[in-house]
């Protein structure tokens, strides 16, 4: 082997290993995989970049692709036959898109900010659940997470009063916060009022008037157009139904 590609060989092992410097690992299922894993699992992964209103998946089209997002926020949303629009969810770093579906795409996805992903063929990332069985149990884990998070929101919908809707989401992203290693204090709110409505099930006038009264009673204080303080953990894990231990 000649002096230059020796060199070439060596510059190419030098580099850093891209989920050693991923920022989302501790928070994502692949955080179980040893270094070997990982490579692997690199191996068949592509990194995508986006940009605020980019369209990830869209409702209809083949599945062929996982998403492992690592940075930036995305909400998946379904079109109803009249054309409306109903946001069912909100993902974040070391969030999976396209996890749970069939051989199409049973919504969209679209950024709400600039971020990035891993994305994985479904084929190639099936055969890596077989090789990795840490990985499928993770997955089988996570996809439960999203079962119960699930009924949650079917019991927000359909039981809770505006006020009791607004604290869990203000709660959940708190508690989304501490998992990412945050004091759950300060919150990022990518999504618009009208968003965060039409995901709750209520106007945006409703949710307005209710930030307000968080507001007024020292629940909360408005930091930003998209970000704000929870300034009572405890009252706020009350009004949305929780333990006081879960908003703390």
């Amino acid at each position: 082997m000649s002096g230059t590609t020796e060199a070439i060989v060596c510059a190419r092992d030098s580099r850093p290993d891209p989920c050693s410097l991923c920022a989302a690992r501790h928070l994502s299922v692949c955080n179980v995989l040893a270094e070997d894993g990982l490579r692997r699992l690199n191996s068949i992964s592509d990194h995508q970049d986006f940009g605020a209103g980019e369209i990830l998946v869209r409702e209809g089209d083949p599945a062929t692709n996982l998403f492992n997002i690592t940075s930036g926020a995305v909400r998946v949303y379904k079109l109803l036959p009249d054309g409306r629009r109903q946001i069912v969810g909100f993902l974040f770093s070391g969030d999976f898109l396209g996890l749970a579906t069939g051989d199409r795409y049973a919504f969209s996805a679209e950024a709400l900010s600039t971020g990035s992903a891993c994305r994985f063929q479904k084929k190639s990332y099936r055969k890596m659940l077989v090789e990795q069985p840490d990985l499928e149990t993770a997955l089988l884990d996570r996809a439960s997470h999203e079962l119960q998070a699930a009924h949650n929101q079917m019991l927000l919908l359909g039981r809770k009063t505006a006020v009791e809707r607004l604290a869990s989401f203000l709660a959940d992203l708190a508690a989304r916060d501490r998992r990412a290693g945050g004091a759950g204090r300060i919150i990022q709110l990518p999504m618009t009022r009208a968003e965060i409505a039409d995901y709750l099930g209520l106007t945006t006038e409703t949710v307005s008037r209710v930030t307000s009264r968080l507001k007024t009673r020292g629940v909360i204080r408005l930091l930003s157009l998209h970000s704000l303080s929870i300034e009572k953990p405890a009252e706020l894990a009350e009004l949305a139904g929780l333990d006081a231990g879960d908003g703390a």
